[in-house]
């Protein structure tokens, strides 16, 4: 199977989840590279997380799996 071409940031994922990055960092911390989370490497030592489009199904599952406690 070809590696997924697709990369998503963790704001773009959160603004596609409709989540906050606060939360999808926490959920994220449940999650491995087989997973579909990948680390974005940039200049000056700057990181962000991201996710393949494998890592939306996870996050997807784990919020179905751990609701929300915000009110």
């Amino acid at each position: 199977m070809a590696a997924d071409a697709n990369i998503f940031t963790i704001a773009l994922a959160a603004q596609m989840l409709g989540e906050t990055e606060d939360r999808l960092w926490a959920l994220a911390d449940q999650m491995y590279p087989e997973d579909g989370l990948v680390w974005i490497h940039d200049t000056d030592g700057r990181q962000t997380m991201a996710f393949t489009s494998r890592g939306l199904e996870t996050l997807r599952d784990l919020i179905a799996d751990q609701p929300s406690t915000e009110s």
